[in-house]
């Protein structure tokens, strides 16, 4: 049995899936190969994560697998310069050790070129890895072609897709048209400009014929794929109904007399306006479907081609994949910044909306943060390149992006269950209505002015076995699994990007969800609701001791201490000139504060539970201490050698917005709460600032996840959030963990949710943006399911009874079209959402009061 060290995953792309169930086969396909731990294929972005054993099966048997099942998984190619090599044996050691590479297809080295051609599965491989490996042997090697735009493989191959299926319409939809005005010849006023020889039968069928087997021969060919292997998916249920249509058709012209409704059951108009309709479905799915990772794609394509760098004394230009962390890279009115880093020398003023999804852009000096693909507006700067390639803040968040995206939500799930078995359901409920009309429904119903709805051709002539397939095809036809399997992936894509736009990154679709249900939002106080950079405003010594010697005590033993409290004191210290001296057997007491040794004296830096545990009595100063608490203070205690030795008072002000987001979370009614290790008084102050009518006080760290839980006993959803130093058991406890300030590192933090900045308001957005998403989920699964609900017994004639009328299956073919473009259009709808707190960003922010 495989461990989880022996697992790979890799993400791979697969093209050729149409539908939810083609999705199904390739998972289950994937899921039953030896050597696979666990497979999800996704739709929308067409995409196969895979974690499996490279002891039991390699990339290669993998691809093959998806192969075989009718689907292409497209390999990319890489052109690389190689420089050093010396003779035929250099070619040979790149290309075998490139070859051993999970997931590469094809090498060739060429040695008087100095080139090398890569063929490999993207997702198995990268190409960053393939350079690395090249330069392991002590090779060099660079791109090929400098400053080469990085090419958008999906936009390409829907590019492709869109141009293949708009050849397709060009040959359906004028032969259909043709074959419809020959079948409907003789009547209403086509007689008087119709040619008789149109309305023939042989003349139909030769028109109908290229439609069937040009446009139409993508159904028959995936479908014959599938039954190899034993399964189907919707292109089934087109070749069966575009098959049965044409077969009949052919039959009752060329051998009227063999029993399948003779010349009266021809409808040849029915096979070519069949495949004329879902060939424009699929054309419209092609224009559509990719439109909802939009956001995504537009975070691609921020990204700098190229990077002006200073190497060996000179200036010089090259591809952005180049650059190396140390690089000076210089940059200049109107550039994207190519990578992250740290301002050298030089102001400007940056544009960080596309990161960060704040609008007004950023000033920037000498040691501030660049984030790559951000935009420099007015100055030149010079930085060294501290984050490159895959370490760079935008490659993180496409990254994360797109993880979320090959999530399932766990609404999807009855989804997938159904769209598994949907297909060969419904050709059972087709073989059922067929049985039902033949042997029952005709001779009970039928009526000979029976038409189809919109149409004004009589079904009078057609016969029993032509009506009883009529409506098995039109069964067939209008089902739509496409509406059902594109219905929550599609949205989640949508949120997830839109979410990006506005720095806030999902982890995954089930994050999306339980955000959309929340009951309880948990502020943690330090860092969160404050800004986390207190100051130091009361200095009270005891009896004994004067305000410089609690001032150099204090700060001595705060030196090797990272809590933000203590570096206020420091900061004081150093501006009074005092020398801060180095203290011995440091220990810090989680939940209780610091104890240390300085010039042999001991000293305890703490909260109040420190001093009750120690024995040491501030009975004559607590007056004090509760009106600096009653004021938002934060009191320190001192005690040096086991007595009381001073007061330090520390404040920390509110975070810009914070009331505007609490009273905004109250209005959707959510419960606020706010957790905090600090003491009641000061908490309390604190929260009265904030808007926060409750208030945990008091609670240790390690106390801070069972808080959470004993919100979830009582049935509420909660989210917990904080800026993930001291809080990360509370988020991972909480149901949606909501890490604040994420900046530039997102892929180190804790939490289902980041916001990249510290900003409260982003945790209303993301609120927003996740009731928005489901909205758009419910609706579209809601359309999805009614539409097959009522569309299948509508097309299997249970009105006809009551109206005598039927739907044609080239009417069935265009609702089911329109069903599948109407989820996607629905969902792009999601584009023009703009979160709530983002309106009221440009207003100026309230003063803590």
């Amino acid at each position: 049995m495989s461990t989880d060290k022996d697992l790979s995953k890799i993400s791979i792309p697969v093209e050729g899936m149409s539908c939810a169930a083609c999705a199904g086969r390739v998972e289950q396909a994937l899921k039953d190969t030896a050597g696979v731990a666990g497979a999800t294929v996704n739709l929308v972005t067409s995409k196969a994560n895979i974690n499996y054993n490279p002891a039991k099966i390699s990339v290669k048997e993998l691809v093959e697998t998806v192969s075989n099942l009718g689907y292409n998984v497209p390999a990319a190619e890489s052109n690389l310069t190689v420089r050093g090599m010396n003779c035929a044996a250099c070619v040979a050691r790149i290309e075998r050790a490139v070859s051993d590479l999970p997931g590469i297809v094809r090498v060739t080295v060429n040695l008087p070129a100095e080139s090398a051609r890569i063929n490999y599965y993207p997702g198995a491989v990268s190409a960053t890895k393939i350079k690395e490996e090249i330069r392991s042997l002590g090779y060099e090697v660079t791109e090929e072609i400098d400053g080469r735009e990085s090419v958008d493989r999906e936009r390409q191959v829907r590019q492709e897709e869109i141009r293949r299926q708009a050849r397709n319409m060009l040959i359906a939809w004028p032969l259909a048209l043709l074959v419809m005005l020959g079948m409907f010849r003789d009547l209403w006023i086509f007689p008087r400009f119709i040619p008789e020889f149109m309305s023939n039968v042989l003349f139909l069928w030769t028109l109908t014929t290229p439609v069937v087997f040009i446009p139409g021969w993508q159904f028959f060919t995936h479908s014959l794929n599938g039954l190899k292997k034993g399964s189907t998916d919707m292109n089934l249920l087109y070749a069966t109904g575009i098959g049965a249509a044409y077969a009949i058709a052919t039959i009752n012209t060329l051998w009227p007399g063999a029993g399948f409704g003779g010349r009266g059951a021809t409808f040849f108009e029915s096979a070519a306006l069949l495949t004329a309709f879902i060939v424009l479905g699929r054309y419209l799915e092609a224009l559509t479907r990719g439109r909802t990772s939009e956001a995504i794609r537009k975070l691609i394509g921020l990204q700098a081609k190229t990077a002006r760098v200073i190497r060996e004394g000179r200036e010089m230009e090259i591809a952005v994949e180049e650059v190396l962390p140390g690089d000076e890279v210089i940059v200049r009115p109107g550039e994207s910044i190519p990578v992250d880093g740290l301002i050298l020398e030089g102001y400007s003023v940056v544009d960080e909306s596309m990161i960060t999804g704040e609008s007004i852009p950023v000033e920037k000096r000498t040691g501030d943060e660049v984030i790559g693909a951000t935009i420099n507006k007015t100055g030149s700067f010079r930085f060294r390149a501290t984050r490159v390639g895959r370490d760079t803040a935008l490659s993180q968040i496409i990254r994360l992006v797109e993880d979320a995206q090959t999530t399932k939500a766990p609404v999807q799930k009855l989804a997938d269950l159904v769209a598994g078995h949907f297909i060969a359901g419904v050709h059972v409920t087709a073989l059922v209505v067929f049985l039902f009309w033949f042997f029952y429904g005709y001779q009970t119903f039928f009526h000979p002015n029976s038409h189809f709805i919109l149409s004004p051709y009589s079904l009078a002539n057609v016969g029993v076995f032509g009506f009883a397939l009529l409506l098995s095809v039109t069964t067939l036809v209008i089902s739509c699994p496409c509406a059902l399997g594109l219905a929550t992936p599609s949205a989640m894509m949508a949120g997830t990007g839109k979410g990006a736009e506005n720095g806030i990154l999902f982890k995954g679709a089930d994050a999306v969800e339980a955000t959309a249900g929340l009951k309880v939002v948990i502020f943690d106080k330090t860092g969160t609701i404050t800004k986390g950079v207190p100051s130091l405003t009361d200095l009270l010594p005891a009896a004994g001791f004067n305000r410089k010697e609690l001032l150099q005590l204090s700060a001595a033993v705060e030196k090797n201490s990272e809590h933000p409290l203590g570096e206020a004191i420091i900061q004081e210290a150093l501006a009074d000139g005092l020398a801060i001296g180095e203290a011995e057997e440091f220990q810090a007491i989680p939940g209780y504060g610091i104890e240390a040794r300085y010039q042999g004296r001991k000293v305890l830096l703490g909260n109040r539970r420190l001093m009750k545990q120690e024995n040491i009595s501030f009975d004559e100063m607590m007056s004090r201490v509760e009106f600096l608490e009653e004021e938002g203070k934060t009191a320190m205690f001192v005690a040096v050698d086991s007595r009381a030795a001073g007061i330090i008072a520390v404040a920390d002000t509110l975070k810009d917005y914070v009331p505007q987001a609490v009273a905004r979370l109250k209005q959707m009614g959510i419960k606020v709460i706010m957790l905090t290790g600090d003491n009641y008084r000061t908490a309390r102050a604190v929260a009265r600032q904030a808007g926060i009518d409750r208030v945990l006080a008091e609670v240790l760290p390690q106390d801070k996840a069972e808080e959470v839980r004993q919100l979830q006993e009582k049935g509420l959803r909660v989210a917990m959030v904080g800026d993930g130093i001291n809080d990360a058991p509370a988020l991972a406890t909480a149901n949606v963990g909501i890490a604040i300030g994420a900046g530039t590192d997102v892929a180190k933090e804790t939490g289902d949710v980041i916001l990249i900045k510290s900003d409260l308001r982003d945790v209303i957005s993301a609120i927003e943006v996740a009731h928005a998403t489901m909205r758009k989920v419910r609706q579209n699964l809601v359309w999805a399911f009614l539409y097959n609900s009522f569309g299948i017994p509508i097309a299997a004639g249970v009105l006809y009874p009551l109206n005598g009328l039927i739907v044609s299956p080239e009417l069935a073919a265009f609702f089911m079209a329109m069903s599948s473009v109407s989820v996607t259009m629905n969902t792009l709808l999601l584009k023009q959402f703009v979160p709530s707190m983002k309106k009221e960003k440009d207003k100026p922010a309230c003063a803590p009061g």
